[in-house]
């Protein structure tokens, strides 16, 4: 199911990343947007990992560096029985968490240094499971490509004036196309990453329950994280928003309403539930 849901999200986001290089450059627009989809598609699948890590200036760690961050993990691995993925730390206050990789084969998990200092390994546990449900149900790769692209397509929309696009011979529309396109483009990205981000973290959820055994763990580390990660935000590029266990991005109105992530009472509500006995 995932895999055609990562066919699914490639084709879209390539047709909207192709479709924004015609707009801003006539049919030479096109031309160029299409080979830099295709290179964003392969470099998405091979190096997109690399990329979302470098971003955050992650470090990979051992053990003996940070172990209670990889002895929980390493727990996790084999209770969830899969292949022990890479552990990172990033260098940040601000406690969040994220899975990445093109497969379990292939996998790495990311904890901030502020959320292995503010959750009890209890909680570590719930999040670390719930990024691991993420390598389990093989989601990981849907989230990084849709980092990758999205970015692609944000960051050509804002470039757009300083190559003049919309006001080509080949796009005669003048400027209107070119704001529009400014506006709607990442709007665009960011409505696809919605589309396969909320329902995955519902599951992460329940499933990263089942892995470390009990619902609770994770439900209050959720609970610690929606309030610290108020206090002190993290600095995170829009386009990796979703990856996060908690978003990183705050706001009301707008924001909320377009946030990548379902509303916090809910995934706690779903996980007090199935701690009860109830359905998630």
């Amino acid at each position: 199911m995932n895999t055609a849901k990562t066919a699914i999200l490639m084709v879209g986001l390539t047709v909207l990343l192709v479709g924004v290089g015609g707009i801003l450059g006539g049919q030479q627009g096109l031309i160029i947007a299409f080979v830099i989809a295709v290179a964003m598609n392969f470099s998405s699948y091979w190096f997109s990992d690399k990329i979302v890590l470098r971003m955050y200036s992650a470090q990979e760690v051992t053990e003996r560096e940070a172990p209670e961050l990889y002895g929980v993990v390493r727990e996790l691995a084999m209770k969830a029985r899969l292949p022990m993925p890479k552990v990172y730390l990033i260098p940040s206050d601000a406690p969040n968490a994220f899975a990445t990789g093109r497969n379990p084969e292939h996998a790495a998990v990311a904890a901030t240094r502020g959320i292995v200092r503010l959750l009890s390994r209890e909680e570590l546990a719930g999040v670390m499971a719930h990024e691991l449900a993420h390598v389990r149900n093989r989601d990981i790769l849907i989230g990084t490509i849709a980092a990758t692209i999205a970015g692609a397509i944000s960051m050509l929309a804002h470039f757009a004036f300083f190559f003049g696009g919309g006001r080509t011979s080949e796009n005669r529309g003048g400027i209107i196309p070119l704001i529009l396109t400014m506006i709607l483009a990442p709007l665009a990205a960011m409505l696809i990453q919605m589309a396969v981000s909320r329902s995955r973290e519902y599951q992460a959820d329940l499933t990263g329950a089942e892995i470390c055994g009990n619902p609770m763990w994770l439900a209050s580390a959720l609970r610690k994280l929606d309030t610290a990660s108020r206090r002190t935000p993290l600095d995170a590029n829009p386009a990796t928003a979703h990856m996060f266990i908690v978003n990183p991005l705050r706001g009301g109105g707008v924001t909320k309403l377009f946030s990548t992530h379902p509303p916090m009472d809910d995934r706690i509500g779903r996980l007090e539930r199935m701690a009860m006995g109830g359905i998630g």
